[in-house]
């Protein structure tokens, strides 16, 4: 005898997360109006002195930029984990310093040089990462102490001395100061670094894990993501990255001293979160928080042409963080109040 099974009810979809589309859509508003706000920054100081877009103006403004945007795409990486990593300013002065040690008086090229940055970059990240990731310490104590630690290693090792423009080799100094088509090296190796970045973290398992570490570490560990070894392994990309930015120092100025970078931290992590990155993290993208690096770049240029105090860069620097924050708070507690309401429903 056969038995007729009753037809399934059909399933129903699980509601996506009510918070979501919303969020990305104030991301999106938010890196456009960035874009705005630089665009609209760069036009008034262009009629107020033409002088800032002719193409020597233009190549300085790229040159100026590519550093911070380098350490921007690194520090994303970090801080959307929910972490973050305050010693990228002394990694690059560490590694210019050791990079310029290392070139000095030699015939090694740009390759070795790079190669060298980015190994003793990632060996400071490697231990950072692994105190935050397997060592359970604060990020921000973490990383606060790697800060004074590199740099005292750094004053230790440099003694007061300085590396000279004059004893390093010429093909370093070219990739620092050259260009291709009339593009300088630097914001192209910056773009590059950006690009890959960005499309590893939009389209590869592991970069979108990265986002659900910092949403909801604990349901990111429940789901089966190795919390840890992504933690660690974000640590060690923005070392490398540091050390990368350190060895484009030593070619872009050749004279480095051991407090290069000093207090660089603080800007990095700014640009991060004026350019969309939630300091909570789980929230943003690396070519917003590129816009972020561009526009604090361009405000302190301008503020230059204008011939406007150099307070007014600091200032006005702290009321777009202030603002940025602001603005992440609040979208995050309407997201999480409208994702609550949903679920009752």
């Amino acid at each position: 005898m056969s038995t007729t099974l009753p037809p399934a009810a059909p399933s129903r979809a699980a509601p996506e997360p009510a918070g979501g589309s919303s969020a990305e859509t104030l991301l999106r508003v938010r890196e456009y109006s960035i874009g705005g706000v630089l665009l609209l920054l760069i036009l008034v100081t262009w009629l107020v002195n033409p002088a800032f877009l002719d193409r020597q103006g233009v190549k300085d403004l790229l040159l100026n930029s590519a550093i911070l945007v380098l350490l921007a795409t690194g520090q994303s990486v970090v801080v959307l984990t929910r972490n973050i990593d305050l010693s990228v300013g002394s990694v690059v002065g560490l590694t210019a310093f050791a990079c310029g040690s290392f070139v000095s008086g030699t015939d090694h090229g740009p390759l070795s040089l790079v190669l060298l940055g980015i190994a003793l970059g990632a060996a400071c990240g490697l231990l950072s990462g692994a105190l935050v990731s397997f060592g359970r310490v604060p990020a921000l104590v973490v990383t606060l102490g790697m800060l004074y630690v590199i740099q005292g290693v750094d004053h230790a090792w440099a003694h007061g001395e300085q590396i000279n423009a004059a004893t390093v080799p010429d093909s370093v100094l070219t990739l620092g100061s050259g260009s291709v088509l009339g593009i300088p090296w630097l914001p192209l190796l910056s773009a590059l670094v950006l690009a890959a970045t960005g499309y590893f973290l939009r389209t590869y398992r592991s970069g979108r894990e990265l986002y659900a570490i910092g949403s909801n570490p604990e349901a990111a560990r429940l789901a089966g993501i190795p919390v840890r070894r992504r933690v660690l392994a974000a640590y060690v990309f923005s070392g490398a990255v540091a050390g990368f930015a350190g060895a484009l120092w030593l070619a872009r100025f050749g004279t480095v001293v051991a407090d290069a970078a000093n207090g660089w931290e603080l800007t990095v992590v700014s640009a991060v979160v004026v350019g969309g990155i939630a300091i909570t993290g789980g929230v943003g993208t690396v070519w917003g928080a590129a816009l972020g690096a561009l526009l604090l770049t361009t405000i302190g240029s301008a503020l230059v042409v204008l011939k406007v105090d150099s307070f007014w860069e600091q200032a006005i620097t702290g009321a777009l963080l202030l603002a940025a924050i602001s603005t992440d708070r609040v979208v995050r507690s309407r997201s999480t109040r409208a994702l609550r309401k949903r679920r009752r429903q």
